[in-house]
């Protein structure tokens, strides 16, 4: 019976994460937690945006009084 081939491993180290004074900020300065609510409070806002436009045949600017 053939034994399993041994795995390969690589040299190079895996990626840290890196805290130094030169890594970037979290975008716009929120907390990813903060960025996730955000995010799906406008994935929100915009479905209602579409549900809206579609139950009243009227684009979105038309509606806000753009046209």
């Amino acid at each position: 019976m053939n034994a399993p081939a041994p795995e390969a491993k690589s040299n190079s180290p895996t990626p840290q994460k890196d805290d130094s004074p030169t890594s970037p900020p979290p975008a716009m300065g929120w907390t990813p937690y903060a960025e996730l609510i955000n995010g799906r409070f406008a994935m929100i806002g915009f479905i209602t945006l579409l549900i809206l436009e579609w139950f009243s045949h009227t684009d979105f600017f038309t509606w806000v009084g753009l046209r």
